[in-house]
């Protein structure tokens, strides 16, 4: 699946040349002539690829990559700079950039960069997913069951599970039986491993 890339860049020469360019081999591109505008229509865009100039007026390239990452924002982001400043490279990559890219751009580095950043947002995207269906499952589970499983996920056994929650052993059994049938699995690994996915932040 190719994903639709985003390019907010204040020169509209440079904005156009670009969008020509991807064009010309298939990738979806939508111009922006400064963060502001990218920011207003954040909320109904689909998550894609960003390609940021570092140097805008108002807010930089360096301040929206700040600004999406409060808003707890990922995407690929490519940073372009005309000016070979070596600090703002360092500030971009601190800030989640996967690549850096000196103007004016070389045409095959830019498709090249796109190329990883679609692979890279195919992995976040399906690392949500699995995790989506992985909090559906856990959300199935009662609140007996919930604390049954931390103390599997925990390495407790089945006696210990049972005197720690005031149970009888068959009882325990009975629980994770029913823990077991909801998430699909009976092994005390991918019980822990899906506890650990959906109890770990993204």
């Amino acid at each position: 699946m190719i994903h639709p890339v985003y390019l907010v860049e204040d020169d509209a020469a440079v904005r156009q040349a670009l969008t020509l360019l991807l064009s010309t081999v298939d990738i979806p591109v939508t111009g922006f002539a400064d963060p502001q505008a990218f920011l207003v229509r954040l909320p109904q865009l689909s998550p894609g690829c960003l390609i940021l100039d570092i140097r805008m007026p108002v807010i930089s390239g360096l301040k929206l990559q700040e600004r999406l990452a409060d808003l707890a924002i990922d995407w690929p982001t490519i940073v372009m700079s005309g000016h070979g400043d070596i600090e703002a490279c360092r500030r971009a990559f601190r800030n989640g950039a996967i690549d850096f890219l000196s103007k004016p751009v070389d045409e095959q580095d830019l498709i090249d960069a796109i190329q990883k950043a679609q692979a890279i947002l195919d992995l976040q995207l399906d690392r949500r997913a699995e995790r989506a269906e992985t909090l559906a499952l856990l959300s199935a589970l009662t609140p007996r069951e919930a604390e049954v499983l931390d103390r599997i996920a925990a390495g407790f056994t089945t006696r210990q599970i049972a005197e720690g929650l005031g149970l009888s052993p068959r009882t325990v059994e009975s629980h994770r039986a029913a823990i077991g049938a909801k998430l699909g699995t009976t092994s005390q690994a991918e019980m822990t491993r899906l506890w650990l996915e959906g109890n770990t932040a993204p």
